[in-house]
């Protein structure tokens, strides 16, 4: 329980031979294209790594990656500092505009870009394009910023959805155990007949707007932002029909009534507690399912996330960022990848549900090979398969403000009080004066 909390705040996330792996670490190269903010030196000295939430419950991981590479590069220190989720943002900013930072910081894209869009960090397009190829391409674009050029962050690790559901319930609502939905239109359809079924006992889906409203707008091909990400424009005709089935299914009782406000961890519970069918969430949670219930554990199936009708699926992205007004990039620069190879995030995959960003880590058999009767390896490869087409996408700028603004108008729809064009023209409009800020 103590990992799975860690990861669920950090996101928002088995044996095998590392030798059979084709494994690469590609850490010593310290230098990058041509231009400005070019990293170069001798790799030595001191530098500050901090981290988001991953003390004390990976003390033994991260000290042992410090350690090794001090003993592979003499002359080195590298001292360690994790923050709290609360509050980080907050410090992370003021040590920006104080120019005091840490020489590499973990960050989200969320928490980065508008450090990065004021030029806080350095291009890592330029200065890591030895490494670029050997992580997945959507989270190394996760850390570009719309309509500019470069990359700032080195990848991490990724959470990727699946989707669990109860096959006692489908079999209780003549559905096939076998076929839970693939895109959101079929979430949407199965929801209606599974809570037909339930009368009541057990529904569909907990909806949990304020996480999935907007990745379910990007599966369905709604433009969230313009071109160059200047203005909100996701009130489409296709964004008013998704909402307006979803006032349909609150109206005819196929979302129970308090859920409209409810957040993921409700839905958890609904989950666990039978009474809804259908769960997308992180493979972490099949755990805390199985802890917490261990009849619908037993019940459940998992399944790929629901992705779009091309086949594209959502990711959470963490990386590793340096300022550019480090006094060691060169060492930062050498630690990051390091910390970021393929054979170290593999080894840190094993030890937590989470996803490597490094495509040869996610060929190793930990991600490929399945026992069927533990559905955790079955959810790990699904979610290493679909990584491939997967991108992060939520946009940064939906932040909380932004949320709170948008998802309120939504629920009015959902209600019945607004009309659901209407909510979603006053809720773009509303978003783009925060955008404008």
């Amino acid at each position: 329980m103590r990992r799975t909390r860690a990861f669920a705040a950090a996101a928002l996330a088995a044996a095998f031979l590392v030798s059979g792996c084709g494994l690469s670490s590609g850490d010593d190269a310290t230098s990058g294209g041509a231009g400005g903010d070019t990293i170069s030196g001798e790799v030595k000295g001191e530098i500050t790594f901090s981290t988001l939430a991953l003390k004390p419950t990976f003390d033994e991981y991260i000290n042992k990656l410090i350690a090794d590479f001090e003993a592979k590069h003499p002359g080195t220190e590298i001292n360690w500092i994790d923050l709290p989720f609360q509050g980080a943002q907050e410090k992370i900013t003021n040590d920006a505009q104080a120019g005091t930072l840490p020489d590499v910081v973990n960050l989200n894209p969320n928490f980065a870009q508008k450090l990065e869009k004021q030029g806080v960090f350095v291009d890592l397009e330029k200065n890591a394009a030895d490494v670029k190829g050997s992580y997945v391409p959507g989270a190394w674009d996760a850390f570009k910023v719309p309509g500019a050029e470069g990359a700032y962050g080195l990848p991490w690790y990724l959470t990727s959805e699946v989707t669990m559901y109860n096959r006692d319930l489908y079999a209780k609502a003549g559905l096939d155990p076998n076929s839970p939905p693939k895109t959101i239109d079929e979430l949407l359809a199965q929801t209606r007949q599974l809570s037909t079924a339930g009368k009541g006992a057990f529904y569909g889906w907990h909806p949990a707007l304020e996480n999935t409203f907007v990745p379910n707008l990007a599966k369905l091909g709604v433009p969230l932002l313009n071109a160059d990400a200047s203005a909100w424009t996701f009130n489409t005709p296709e964004a008013v029909q998704y909402v307006t089935t979803l006032r349909d299914l609150y109206t005819s009782k196929a979302i129970a009534p308090d859920w409209l406000t409810e957040n993921h961890s409700k839905a958890t519970e609904a989950y666990s507690a039978g009474r809804t069918a259908l769960f997308p969430s992180g493979p972490n949670f099949l755990k805390v399912v199985g802890e917490n219930a261990p009849a619908v554990a037993k019940a459940t199936g998992v399944a790929g996330q629901i992705a779009s009708a091309e086949g594209t699926t959502n990711m959470s992205v963490m990386g590793l960022l340096i300022p550019r007004k480090s006094k060691n990039q060169a060492t930062a620069l050498a630690f990051a990848k390091y910390v970021t190879n393929a054979e170290n995030q593999l080894a840190f995959a094993k030890i937590v549900t989470i996803l490597p960003s490094t495509a040869d880590s996610l060929k190793d058999p930990y991600f490929t090979q399945v026992t069927e009767t533990d559905p955790a390896s079955v959810a790990r490869k699904i979610s290493a398969e679909q990584i491939a087409k997967a991108k992060n996408l939520t946009p940064v700028q939906w932040d909380d403000r932004t949320k709170a603004v948008v998802i309120g108008k939504v629920q009015l729809a959902v209600k019945g009080d607004l009309d659901p064009k209407t909510a979603l023209d006053e809720a773009v409009a509303e978003a783009n004066k925060l955008l404008a800020r």
